[in-house]
C-alpha cells in the first residue's frame, strides 16, 4: 500500500485559520479505507514556512504527495510544490480541487512539479489513481477525470469523471489526522452571540451543489456543470455549462457526523459551509432542512437555550449551526424551525440592491427580495449576514447610490467585496482578454494575485477604475451620499476622456445549455462505508 503525504496549503495569509480542510480529510479517509497509510500536513494551520514543509517532504519515503485547494490558494501551492519535487523526487506529486479544476492546462503547464492532476470531483479518481500508482502503473491515459503528462511532459486532459449518486456511501473525514485544537482555539465569530461564543466549532460539508447560474460563481465539476471538449485540433479542455445535479447528504448522515463531532471533540457549533443551504431544501421540497431540524432535536442536540426559550447568553449545551442562504427562497416557517434547532446565523448573498445589476447577475433575485429576506431573517431570531459587493460590469453611480439607500434605511453596515472574475466562472470567460491587458499578458500573475474578493485584482466594471472603486467601497461603507455625489460630478466633468479597463468578449467558453454531466450508479461508486 502506498505511503502518502497531503498537505492543505494556505487558504488566507491574511487570517487566522478557522476552517478545516474538509475536502483533505475527506480524501484522505477514502484512502485510509483502501489500506493506505496516510499522514496530513495542514500548513494552513501551523504556518511554520517552507522550512519545515521540506523537513516534513523528508519525513518518509513517500510514494505520494497530494495537495490541492481553490483557485485562491494556487501561491502557496507553487511554492509548496516546488519544495515537493526538489527534496522528495521520486514521491508522486498529484495536484486537485478547484485550483487545478477550473484550468487544468495552464496549470499544469506553470507547476511542471506536478505528475497528474484530478480534475473535477475525486471521491472515485482518487482511489483508481492510489491503486494504479501501488501497481507501478503510471498510464493514466484511459483513467476517467485526470489530467496526466505524456512522454514529452505535456498536460492530456481525459473525459469526464461521473459524479457519484449517493454522498451518504461517503466516509467521515479523517479529523483524527488535522491539528484540530489550532482551529478550536479560532473557534469564535463575529456573526452572532452564539457564533462569538462558540469555543470547539467545526466545518460540515452537507451538499454539493446550487440551482442558480450566478455569472461570478463557479462550481467546477462537482454539480454536473464541467465538461471536456476538443478543439478543432483535437486538444481537449474543460468548459463550465449551466447543467447541476444538486445532492445532498441524508438528514440523518449529518446528524449521526455531529453525534460523532460531539462524542470525539465536543464540539458546540457547525458551520455548514454548503454554496446555499435553502437551495438544497428547496430542491427537496421545502423537506431537507425540517427533517434535519427535527433529528437535531430528537437526538438531543438542540441547544438548551432554544429548547427552554431563553437567551443564548444562558446556553447550558446543545450544538448551535448556521450555514448560507438565498433571498429569493425566505420562508418565515423555515426559519423558525431552523431557529428552534438552533441555527445562530445565515449568510446572505445580498450582492446588490439596485434592479439593473440583479437582472443582470443570473441569480434569480429582485430588489424586493434583498429587502425583505434579512428582515424576515431577523424575525425568527436567526441573524442575517449580508455580503454587499461593487465593481460588477453594469456598475454606475446610481447602482452605487441605490445601495447606500437601502443600506442606510435597513440599518445595515458592510465593507463591500469586489466583483471578481474566477476560473471557472461565466465573467472569467467574458472578460478574459481585459484580465490578460490588466495583468501585462500574464494570467498566472492573476491567478497568484487572487484572493477573497476583499481586494481589487482583475477589474471587470466598464465604468469604474480600480482607484475610483476603492473609494466607493469607503463611501459604501460610510453611507456618504454627500461624497458619492461630488465624485460622480467631478468624474462626469473627465469622463469623455476615460477608457473602461474591461470589454466583454460577444462569445466566451461557457455552454449555455444546461448540459449535466451523468453521475455514477451507487454500487460503482468505489467508496463507502
Amino acid at each position: 500500500m502506498a505511503k502518502i503525504l497531503m498537505i492543505n496549503p494556505i487558504v488566507r495569509q491574511e487570517d487566522d485559520p478557522k476552517h478545516i480542510p474538509y475536502g483533505i480529510s475527506l480524501l484522505a479517509a477514502i484512502a485510509i479505507e483502501k489500506g493506505h497509510q496516510v499522514c496530513i500536513y495542514d500548513e494552513n494551520a501551523w504556518r511554520k514556512g517552507m522550512d519545515v514543509i521540506e523537513q516534513v517532504c523528508q519525513a518518509d519515503d513517500w510514494d505520494v504527495i497530494g495537495i490541492g485547494g481553490l483557485t485562491t490558494t494556487y501561491g502557496s501551492i507553487k511554492r509548496i510544490v516546488k519544495i515537493c519535487k526538489k527534496v522528495a523526487p521520486n514521491a508522486y506529486v498529484i495536484g486537485g480541487g478547484g485550483f487545478i479544476t477550473s484550468m487544468p492546462l495552464d496549470i499544469m503547464s506553470w507547476l511542471p512539479e506536478i505528475d497528474l492532476g484530478v480534475i473535477g470531483e475525486g471521491f472515485v479518481t482518487w482511489p483508481e489513481v492510489l491503486e494504479k500508482i501501488d501497481n507501478k502503473d503510471f498510464d493514466f491515459s484511459q483513467t476517467l477525470g485526470v489530467c496526466y503528462r505524456d512522454q514529452s511532459g505535456n498536460p492530456i486532459l481525459t473525459n469526464v469523471r461521473p459524479n457519484i449518486h449517493d454522498l451518504d456511501t461517503l466516509p467521515y473525514p479523517a479529523w483524527d489526522l488535522l491539528p484540530l485544537d489550532i482551529y478550536f482555539k479560532n473557534s469564535s465569530i463575529l456573526y452572532s452571540e452564539a457564533a462569538y461564543s462558540a469555543k470547539r466549532r467545526i466545518d460540515i460539508n452537507g451538499s454539493f451543489g446550487c440551482g442558480f447560474i450566478c455569472k461570478f460563481c463557479w462550481h467546477l465539476g462537482t454539480t454536473g456543470d464541467m465538461v471536456v471538449t476538443e478543439d478543432e485540433n483535437g486538444k481537449k479542455d474543460v468548459q463550465f455549462t449551466y447543467g447541476r445535479n444538486i445532492r445532498f447528504h441524508s438528514p440523518r448522515y449529518i446528524v449521526n457526523m455531529v453525534k460523532t463531532l460531539v462524542k470525539k471533540y465536543n464540539i458546540d457549533f457547525v458551520t455548514l459551509i454548503d454554496e446555499n443551504l435553502m437551495t438544497m431544501d428547496h430542491a427537496s421540497g421545502r423537506k431537507w432542512l425540517k427533517e434535519l431540524c427535527e433529528l437535531w432535536i430528537a437526538e438531543g442536540l438542540q441547544p438548551t437555550s432554544r429548547r427552554d426559550g431563553v437567551s443564548d447568553q444562558e446556553n447550558k449545551g446543545g450544538v448551535f449551526w448556521s450555514g448560507t442562504s438565498h433571498a429569493s427562497l425566505a420562508n418565515k416557517e423555515t426559519l423558525d424551525m431552523m431557529y428552534k434547532a438552533g441555527c445562530s446565523h445565515l449568510v446572505y448573498g445580498i450582492e446588490s440592491y439596485d434592479p439593473t445589476i440583479l437582472k443582470n447577475l443570473g441569480k434569480g433575485v429582485n430588489q424586493k427580495h434583498n429587502i425583505e429576506a434579512p428582515r424576515i431573517c431577523m424575525e425568527s431570531g436567526i441573524i442575517p449576514i449580508p455580503n454587499i459587493i461593487i465593481g460588477f460590469p453594469q456598475e454606475t453611480f446610481q447602482s452605487i447610490r441605490t445601495n447606500i439607500e437601502w443600506l442606510k434605511k435597513l440599518g445595515i453596515h458592510s465593507k463591500p467585496h469586489f466583483a471578481t472574475p474566477y476560473p471557472g466562472s461565466e465573467w472569467y470567460y467574458s472578460y478574459k482578454e481585459s484580465i490578460l491587458e490588466q495583468y501585462n499578458g500574464n494570467l498566472e500573475a492573476f491567478i497568484q494575485d487572487l484572493g477573497d474578493a476583499s481586494k481589487i485584482t482583475a477589474v471587470i466594471s466598464h465604468n469604474f477604475s480600480p482607484a475610483q472603486l476603492l473609494g466607493l467601497q469607503k463611501i459604501v461603507m460610510d453611507w456618504d451620499l454627500r461624497l458619492l455625489d461630488l465624485t460622480e460630478k467631478y468624474f462626469a466633468e473627465a469622463a469623455d476622456s476615460i477608457k473602461p479597463l474591461a470589454r466583454p468578449k460577444q462569445s466566451f467558453n461557457m455552454i449555455k445549455k444546461k448540459v449535466a454531466t451523468p453521475m455514477e450508479e451507487p454500487q460503482k461508486a468505489g467508496v463507502g462505508n
